[in-house]
Formats: C-alpha cells, sequence, structure tokens
C-alpha cells in the first residue's frame, strides 16, 4: 500500500467525513501507470444537509485489488442507526476478502462474498458499541484465463475480464451494456415479497414495509439487533465483460430512489459522460437533489476502456 500524500485525508479521517480515500496496492511488478489500468474510476458523495445531519455512506476503491495488475475493487456501504458499520466495512471487508482470495485460489469468488460478508457480521456485532448496520455493495473486476475453472491470470494471455458482485440491502450496481441497463443486484427489502416471506418464516414481523415496523431492509451486515431476521447472506453475480460493456454504476439508494436505472445509465449517456466518470459521478448526485432525494448521496462510475479479448 502507497503511502497517502500529504494533501489528502487520512483513511481514519476520511471514513468519519463519509467517504474513503483510494487504497493503492503495489508489488514487484511496480504499477506506476494509470493508463495501465483498463478501468477508470469516478466517486462523488453529498451528505444532503437539508435531509440529513449525518453522513454516513463509505467507499472504497482499492486499485490493483490483491496486488495484481488491473485488479479492481470498489464497494458502497449505506450505514444506518450511526456510521460505525460501514466505518468498519470500508477499512476492513476488502482485506478479509483479500486474505479469503489467497488462502483458495480455487474457490469461487462467490461464496468467498459469502463468506466475508458472514465474517464482518459477525465481529461487526460482537466488536462494535451500539447497534448500527449498513448495506453493501461490492464488486471485484479481475483477469482470468480461459477455459482455466477461473484461474487468475497475470499475464493476461488469451485472458477474460471478469466482474463479481455482491449485495445486501438496497445499494444497487448497475452495468450498462449495449445500452441496456443490467442490475446485478437484488434490493432487500421488506417490501419485496420473498424477503417479507423469509422474515415471517422465522418469526419476524413485516408492518408498514419494515422488518418489526422499525428497518426497511431485510440484509445488512451489523444489525444484531435484529439477531437472525436480517441476515448478511448477499446476493451474488459472475459476468465476463465485453466490448459491449460501457460503465457500470454502483450508488446506495440515494440515487435510486428517484432514478430507474435505465435513467439513470441513460442520463450519462445524454450528457456524453461514459469516459469521464468523476463529472458522471457529480452530475448524477446533482440530478438525484433536483429529483428531491431525501438520503445521503454516494455514486461511483467505473468507465470500461475498450481492449480486444
Amino acid at each position: 500500500m502507497t503511502d497517502t500524500p500529504p494533501q489528502t485525508p487520512s483513511i481514519e479521517k476520511a471514513h468519519e467525513q463519509g467517504f474513503s480515500v483510494d487504497i493503492k496496492h503495489s508489488s514487484e511488478q511496480d504499477f506506476e501507470d494509470d493508463n495501465d489500468l483498463t478501468y477508470v474510476v469516478g466517486i462523488a458523495s453529498n451528505k444532503n444537509g437539508k435531509y440529513r445531519k449525518k453522513m454516513e455512506d463509505i467507499h472504497t476503491f482499492v486499485e490493483n485489488f490483491n496486488n495484481k495488475l488491473d485488479w479492481g475493487y470498489f464497494a458502497i456501504f449505506d450505514g444506518h442507526a450511526g456510521i460505525e458499520a460501514s466505518k468498519w466495512c470500508g477499512k476492513n471487508l476488502h482485506d478479509i476478502i483479500e486474505h479469503k482470495i489467497n488462502d483458495d485460489n480455487n474457490k469461487d469468488i462467490r461464496l468467498i462474498f459469502n463468506e466475508s460478508f458472514e465474517q464482518a457480521d459477525k465481529e461487526i456485532n460482537n466488536n462494535l458499541n451500539g447497534h448500527s448496520g449498513c448495506t453493501a455493495a461490492v464488486c471485484i473486476l479481475r483477469w482470468e484465463q480461459k477455459d482455466s475453472k477461473d484461474q487468475p491470470d497475470n499475464d493476461m494471455i488469451d485472458h477474460r475480464r471478469m466482474l463479481y458482485t455482491a449485495n445486501v440491502g438496497d445499494s444497487r450496481i448497475v452495468l450498462m451494456r449495449d445500452n441496456t441497463a443490467l442490475r446485478l443486484t437484488y434490493d432487500h427489502k421488506a417490501s419485496d415479497p420473498m424477503e417479507c416471506k423469509r422474515v415471517e418464516s422465522i418469526g419476524g414481523l413485516v408492518i408498514k414495509n419494515r422488518v418489526n415496523g422499525m428497518l426497511a431492509v431485510t440484509r445488512s451486515i451489523g444489525d444484531k439487533f435484529f439477531d437472525t431476521l436480517v441476515v448478511s447472506n448477499p446476493f451474488t453475480t459472475k459476468i465476463e465483460l465485453t466490448s459491449k460493456d460501457e460503465f457500470m454504476i454502483i450508488a446506495c439508494d440515494g440515487l435510486w430512489d428517484v432514478m430507474e436505472d435505465q435513467e439513470a445509465c441513460d442520463f450519462i449517456i445524454q450528457n456524453d459522460l461514459a469516459s469521464d466518470p468523476q463529472t458522471a459521478s457529480e452530475l448524477l448526485i446533482e440530478h438525484a437533489l433536483k429529483l428531491g432525494s431525501a438520503d445521503n448521496i454516494t455514486v461511483m462510475v467505473i468507465s470500461f476502456k475498450t481492449y480486444d479479448a
């Protein structure tokens, strides 16, 4: 991990402000030039002070994740009942995932997501004061050899670019593929019939689309007050990226409460921002505020560079 430049807030301070600094990994390959990357990241956050007194969103971006060239880790955590859970995940979840990958390179990343979310949930509930929780939308972008049981390929020869995602709660990941928005996550809300049935089947109540009349999401990391009713098992996906994939949006419900998936993707295209993810993130937030979003908003846009597969 490289040293943080003096003008950049420390990781601890950044998390307190509701955002995370970029974490850049180095290795024997000596990654120095962002031009080596096949993706560009833009991140923006807004407390939305008109409606919210505190910022409880956290985001984390790890360039060259797991010390592998052009891998990436991207995550947004939307906290509730305090920032403790989202802050903890922003600082620690990527390390848990990385250690599990290195412990067993043959294990499916989706299984690693499930184990990592469960471990994070237990550590937060056992070690943190209070009863905060958070949603999570997490992506890992990495290169793999074709037809080799998903083995990582550092040489990028005969390769494919794979995207793995996991989420709990209502933060979303949306991929823009061939001008069509593809949602790679599942909204775990008490208003969802399947989630409502699950909660009620183990003795919980859903009152006015809230678990026991209190919590709108049915899956999260933390929330020890809800014990077994609100679980940390994520929805996961695996998808091979192609030249038809332009960008993806990761955002908390502060955006999705006022914009549909396709609407957000079209907004980026119509404003000619597919290759300018930083401006895209900022303008999406600005637009969401104009549409009346009443929550914290964090948006991460990852633009994919074209390449020969």
